[in-house]
């Protein structure tokens, strides 16, 4: 459980971390934007050098911290990678509030509005890191405060009067000074106990929601094996059922009348959907009971082309056209081989099936421009459509949609459920574009091998 919860907090703060460097581009671009307009449009004397040195330190600290960053994150399997990024968000707070002190011994002291500031660093601090250290922010926050107003009030450090802001030195004004003193304590702690009270509150309900969602997951796949077990049963029976009636039919058990055959005709047709039926049930039930389908590299086109001819005599039958677009360029792909066969099997006898006399069906694979490491399917026919309503349900188990059930009375509702799933496992996508009465478009992504050569131990 413990390592299930550092995980997730693992996960956390590592989205927060990018998050919190993201933000400092914004603090340079603007603080840079304000002491330009102080110096150009308020005309305040000040040093502008050192504040401009200032942020252009920022400017570099952040650079550096990127490149660390993405250090950090290669190691994230390690075992001391928290240890890391906490020491890492403590460095980057810590250089953060002492940089802003830096700017606000050179623009005012405690006279400048912008002290305040400190406040949204402490609420950072609050969010990424653990409580001891988020109120040490707050502690090191304050020091650098007194720090730098005793140095300013006892004159060790230049007092920059706000000179046209201000008409007095509040700064080397003790009563000001106290006054602005007492605040800015309380408000630190103050701030740091509620960000850290609310985000522990938040990250304990994370934890638990995740916990709970796996647990129904855990839930859910015990349900998929003991649907597959059952439904195995089901086919080994239903299978020995079908011989039984076809050795019948032959006549290896005497003569069969003319009325009987026909009775026992449509028993064996019916078996043979229920076979059908039960197959995909199995097919759908391994793959939701499987934590992690095993994968491996095998040549995509290759796979698309036997599936391709496996339609042949159908194709024919229904005078179809088949359209095959494929980039040569693409050959490999990490996937479950036996999964994708079912996911392109289902899509493309979807297709045929749904598409009428003379129509064409087609076929595209390339690279996902979008999404490098992708490729990107295109399963397409000229078929009956499917219409808006039903686009959002035509994936749920045992569903069909209407003018499809119209079109062809058998169909078990699971094709489409395996496809998704299958989809789910391989941590794809897929989407759908369709009009009724002028086809369908089924589009997914699957991982090109060269993209996971990193994770694929």
């Amino acid at each position: 459980m413990l390592t299930f919860k550092t995980t997730i907090i693992e996960k956390e703060i590592k989205q927060r971390i990018h998050w919190f460097i993201e933000l400092r581009w914004i603090a340079v671009c603007m603080l840079f934007m304000v002491i330009t307009c102080v110096r150009y449009f308020a005309k305040l004397e000040l040093p502008y050098v050192y504040l401009y040195l200032g942020n252009g330190i920022l400017l570099l600290s952040n650079m550096v911290f990127i490149a660390y960053n993405r250090h950090l994150n290669a190691e994230i399997d390690e075992n001391k990678w928290y240890q890391k990024a906490n020491i890492f968000a403590n460095v980057q707070i810590s250089l953060d509030l002492f940089i802003l002190t830096y700017l606000l011994h050179f623009s005012g002291g405690i006279e400048n509005p912008f002290i305040f500031y400190f406040i949204f660093h402490i609420i950072i601090a609050g969010i990424l890191l653990t409580n001891l250290a988020a109120f040490s922010q707050a502690t090191f926050a304050v020091v650098l405060l007194v720090v730098c107003a005793v140095g300013e009030y006892s004159g060790i450090l230049n007092h920059y009067h706000l000179f046209g802001f201000l008409n007095q030195g509040l700064g080397t004004n003790p009563v000001y000074f106290t006054a602005i003193f007492v605040v800015f304590l309380s408000t630190m702690y103050i701030t740091v106990y509620m960000v850290t009270s609310i985000v522990n509150k938040v990250r304990e309900k994370e934890v638990a929601l995740s916990e709970a969602n796996e647990k129904i997951a855990e839930q859910d796949r015990l349900k998929s094996r003991y649907v597959a077990t059952v439904s195995h049963d089901l086919q080994a029976s239903l299978a020995a059922v079908q011989s039984c009636l076809t050795v019948v039919l032959e006549g290896l058990t005497g003569a069969v009348s003319e009325k009987s055959r026909e009775m026992i005709l449509r028993a064996e047709r019916k078996t043979t959907h229920l076979i059908n039926f039960v197959k995909e049930l199995l097919d759908l039930s391994r793959i939701r009971a499987a934590k992690e389908l095993e994968k491996n590299t095998f040549n995509i086109i290759e796979l698309i082309q036997e599936i391709v001819g496996g339609f042949e005599d159908v194709v024919q039958e229904k005078h179809l056209k088949i359209a095959v677009d494929i980039n040569d360029a693409i050959s490999l792909a990490w996937a479950n081989k036996d999964a994708i066969d079912k996911l392109l099997v289902n899509l493309v006898s979807n297709a045929i099936k749904y598409t009428p006399w003379g129509g064409t069906v087609g076929i595209s694979l390339k690279n996902s421009t979008d999404n490098p490491g992708q490729l990107l399917f295109e399963i397409w026919d000229t078929g009956i459509g499917i219409p808006a309503e039903d686009k959002k349900k035509i994936f749920n188990e045992f569903y069909r949609s209407k003018n499809a059930e119209q079109f062809e009375k058998e169909g078990t509702g699971l094709g489409l459920s395996i496809v998704e799933e299958v989809i789910k496992a391989h941590r794809g996508a897929i989407w759908v574009d369709s009009e009724v009465g002028k086809g369908s478009r089924f589009i997914f992504t699957l991982p090109i091998v060269a993209a996971l050569e990193g994770i694929q131990s």
